[in-house]
């Protein structure tokens, strides 16, 4: 499979901010290393959004439209069997805290509007915003694409008004996880991926100073607490978010060494894992060891090799038997 480089080193940043993050706030009750964990999926959420759509973009270049058939099928094949297996280790462990529509909001990819799910099932709120923008956004980009421009910066507009909502009528907390309330981030790398072949190429003194919002706004995030103000819903978050899409494609176009390394890349490449896992060994009710990422890794790792690489492996084989009858049926 072509990859693009310095993605998976990117992923390998998200999920250490996010590991590290999760660990750091709870042993310390720190904030700020909350605000972190928070910028790893962030970053995350940019990265799919560039990702999903260069690939639709593609797709309709050299098709003339979008298979959502086979868009759905790559992505169940890619996102469901780790997270299902991972689903049915935690029922099973944690089979007497659960009720069973937190059960069936994780199968269905809604924890993120399960507002009472229990802490084990907490990380999935990120995995169900990802499903929802998986689900809706290739028909939307089909079926409107002359206005794929105004549709993106419509739901960067939206977003920032509906957390004001949901503050006005004291909904506050849970509710900012729901698809509205941070499908802008996903819309800043649908942006990023429109306009990309169109951004000029930025120097790496101009990419350090690009790093500067994004390293000092978690921080600004964590000393007020999580306390959301309107300069933060329209000004730093997005400045934050633009800044993060500028890195992605400087790295993207200028590959790192750093990045690019073997160890970058394998941590880039089991991340989903890992961000499955992590949850049970690095968060939780009470501080963990240093060394309980040890065993998130391990975890990660077995579920990459033994679940995620022979799925990946099954679609492509799928996919090569499917070649020569759409061969014959072409020649025909």
């Amino acid at each position: 499979m072509n990859r693009i480089p310095s993605l998976d080193g990117i992923r390998a940043i998200s999920i250490v901010l996010v590991v590290l993050g999760h660990w750091a706030e709870l042993r310390y009750h720190s904030d700020i290393a909350g605000a972190f964990a928070n910028l790893g999926v962030r970053i995350f959420f940019i990265l799919s959004g560039y990702l999903i759509t260069t690939l639709l973009l593609e797709e309709r270049d050299k098709t003339r439209t979008i298979n959502l058939r086979k868009f759905y099928i790559r992505r169940a094949y890619r996102i469901l069997p780790a997270a299902f297996a991972f689903m049915l280790v935690t029922f099973a462990f944690f089979w007497h805290d659960l009720r069973w529509y937190h059960m069936a909001a994780a199968a269905l990819y809604v924890t993120n509007f399960d507002f009472s799910h229990p802490w084990f099932l907490g990380h999935l709120w990120s995995l169900s915003v990802e499903e929802q923008f998986y689900l809706l956004w290739p028909g939307v980009l089909r079926k409107w694409f002359a206005h794929r421009v105004w549709i993106v910066l419509g739901v960067i507009a939206m977003a920032p008004l509906f957390r004001i909502a949901t503050h006005v009528l004291g909904l506050h907390g849970r509710s900012d996880e729901t698809f509205p309330a941070v499908a802008d981030i996903l819309a800043f790398g649908c942006l990023l991926a429109f306009f990309s072949k169109r951004i000029p190429n930025i120097s790496s003194r101009m990419a350090v100073l690009t790093l500067v919002p994004v390293m000092l706004v978690p921080i600004y995030v964590g000393v007020r607490h999580f306390h959301i103000t309107a300069m933060l819903l329209f000004v730093w978050w997005p400045l934050m978010h633009t800044c993060i899409a500028g890195l992605i494609l400087h790295a993207v176009r200028r590959p790192y060494f750093l990045l690019n390394i073997r160890p970058a890349v394998w941590l880039g490449q089991i991340s989903y894992s890992l961000y499955l896992w992590q949850q049970l060994f690095v968060f939780g009710e009470h501080p963990r060891p240093w060394y309980s990422a040890v065993f998130a890794v391990a975890a990660a790792s077995a579920s990459y090799y033994l679940i995620e690489q022979p799925m990946l492996r099954l679609r492509e084989r799928s996919r090569d038997r499917r070649k020569p009858a759409v061969t014959m049926a072409a020649a025909a």
